[in-house]
């Protein structure tokens, strides 16, 4: 090993997925190797800026605010079509989005869990119904205040973002297990946290 490899940066999750919730995983799982553990894969963030048909601005203050949050460049997602109806003109930016990996997907999940979800008016847990079925949850907020990183103000209009939490589990009994281990506040049965 290297000097270099033994000075690099772990994020606290990465190494409490390691130390703690890997081998939770494992003996919960009968897994009998590390690899067939589920473990996170990426972080994609979007957010929507409808009304950016009519002042464009408003897709580059959402991109600014996106980088703030997520410590990485957004993408400008564009139409793919003209629909008159919605006054919607072809390659119109309509919104952003950014996919988190490595070690800012966990320093991200960090902040959402331990800073951002406590500071949602009237939080008793996220819903355990929004996993996708193989193993991917998806969440919404409403707000992009929650975020520390955004000063109220500054910003021009409040907007909302969903996150997906991609991970290599194979069952949503899984996924919520490796979730679980990062201290998720989903909701109990009762609706309670």
């Amino acid at each position: 090993m290297t000097a270099r490899a033994k000075d690099k940066y772990v994020p606290r999750l990465q190494q409490q997925y390691r130390e703690v919730g890997l081998p939770k995983l494992m003996k919960e799982f009968g897994y009998k190797n590390k690899l067939q553990a589920p473990k996170l894969e990426k972080i994609v963030i979007n957010m929507g800026v409808g009304e950016a048909v009519n002042d464009s601005k408003k897709t580059k203050n959402a991109a600014e605010q996106l980088a703030m949050i997520a410590g990485q460049k957004p993408v400008i997602t564009k139409a793919r079509k003209a629909i008159a109806t919605f006054k919607l003109r072809g390659e119109l930016g309509i919104g952003c989005k950014v996919t988190l990996r490595r070690e800012k997907m966990y320093e991200f999940l960090d902040r959402l869990v331990n800073v951002a979800m406590p500071r949602v008016r009237d939080f008793r847990g996220i819903p355990t119904k929004s996993f996708d079925g193989r193993g991917n949850y998806a969440m919404g907020l409403k707000e992009q205040l929650v975020f520390p990183e955004i000063e109220y103000d500054k910003i021009d209009e409040i907007r909302g973002m969903d996150i997906v939490i991609c991970t290599t589990a194979n069952t949503d009994k899984e996924a919520m297990a490796l979730l679980r281990g990062f201290n998720m506040p989903f909701q109990s049965k009762e609706g309670q946290n």
